[in-house]
């Protein structure tokens, strides 16, 4: 196979990697746009249902349409967790060896850690794009200088007429490049901004949560 086919079949190869990323890229951000207003929202009428309510049985109880988001699912774990220990069979096991605040704490944490891991979700292959879609840029851009040069010297002309239209197709894979990675670098520092802040509203509903359990209800934040 010629050179400059080859060539041309590895630029172009390129260029569809980008717009599949790019296509990732955008996907990912919408996707995890509704994911944190979907989840924030239901935090917060969670939260405020939570806290209103009389005690944990009243809490418990709340109707289904409340009991949504990731701050019901820690909650449903430590009103699972406690039922648990209460019943007389269940508590003769081993995992509740040791002392019941912290084991809960312990079951909580947990669940915490399982409802951030899908709330980061996705945030790796962002930041994977964003550090290499100007590389494959790059790449297409080496590729393609090459195939120009390899043209215009079959051409036998170097005149600036006939260099600069091949060169400039050339650039345009590592325009294309970091045009890909801007909005993915820009959407994953956002994104994990906000994982921060939601990871920080769950261990404070968690904290409370374990006063509220263990009877110290003067801490209600």
């Amino acid at each position: 196979m010629p050179f400059h086919v080859e060539t041309a079949f590895i630029i172009d190869g390129t260029l569809y990697t980008l717009l599949a990323f790019s296509l990732v890229t955008w996907t990912l951000i919408f996707f995890k746009v509704w994911q944190f207003a979907k989840n924030n929202y239901y935090n917060k009428r969670y939260g405020v249902a939570f806290w209103d309510a009389s005690d944990l049985k009243a809490a418990e109880q709340l109707p289904d349409d409340i009991r949504r988001g990731p701050k019901s699912r820690i909650a449903a774990c430590g009103f699972a967790w406690l039922a648990e220990l209460n019943d007389p069979v269940a508590a003769a096991s081993l995992k509740f060896r040791g002392s019941p605040q912290d084991l809960l704490e312990q079951a909580l944490r947990k669940q915490t850690q399982q409802e951030q891991g899908s709330m980061e979700s996705g945030l790796t292959m962002l930041a994977s794009i964003g550090s290499t879609a100007p590389f494959v840029g790059l790449f297409g851009t080496v590729m393609g200088i090459m195939n120009a040069m390899h043209d215009i010297s079959a051409s036998g002309s170097a005149s600036l007429d006939v260099v600069a239209g091949p060169i400039g197709d050339a650039l345009i894979a590592t325009a294309i490049g970091i045009a890909v990675a801007v909005p993915a670098v820009l959407a994953y520092n956002f994104f994990q901004r906000r994982a921060k802040h939601h990871r920080a509203s769950l261990e404070h509903f968690v904290d409370g949560f374990l006063h509220i359990a263990f009877g110290d209800s003067s801490t209600k934040e």
